[in-house]
């Protein structure tokens, strides 16, 4: 199963010049639970957004780069290629940014979205989520606190 797992303000933000706009502790808990021990799919500006690849997961690179390298990485150019270089029998996760989402939700079985609540200024989207293609099937509301400066809601979709 492919599940495209994000955190996406109201107007679909993602970020801002390759960094998230918000700092949300709980959901970097939930993104690690999630994808831990899995294949990652992401585009190159995501991989190289990260400070060093996340450990105990396997990362799928997409880059039109010919001669990209990355050690201990996977890196194709399609996302078709992505999609065949993970376990057919195992749960694989893609994790963006923007263009590789927009072309990924196509394949996706699931989507794992953390909505948050509020609109910002960015320069890479998550794509809209057609109602006809995806039902929510599970939805749980997150307060602002003190470690969280926004509200925010863990959302579910299954393709229908």
């Amino acid at each position: 199963m492919f599940t495209m797992i994000a955190a996406a303000a109201e107007n679909n933000a993602l970020g801002k010049d390759g960094k998230i706009v918000w700092h949300l502790p709980n959901d970097y808990k939930r993104f690690r639970r999630l994808t831990t021990g899995h294949h990652i799919i992401m585009g190159r500006k995501t991989y190289e957004s990260l400070q060093k690849p996340l450990p105990n997961r396997k990362h799928v690179i997409i880059t039109r780069q010919k001669d990209y390298k990355a050690e201990d990485c996977i890196v194709v150019d399609t996302m078709q290629k992505a999609l065949d270089a993970c376990p057919k029998e195992e749960d694989s996760f893609i994790i963006g940014g923007g263009e590789i989402y927009t072309i990924g939700i196509s394949y996706s079985d699931k989507i794992e979205l953390t909505r948050v609540h509020g609109t910002f200024e960015a320069d890479a989207f998550f794509p809209e989520i057609d109602e006809q293609e995806w039902r929510l099937e599970n939805s749980e509301f997150n307060e602002k606190d003190d470690s969280h400066n926004y509200e925010y809601t863990y959302q579910t979709f299954v393709r229908k």
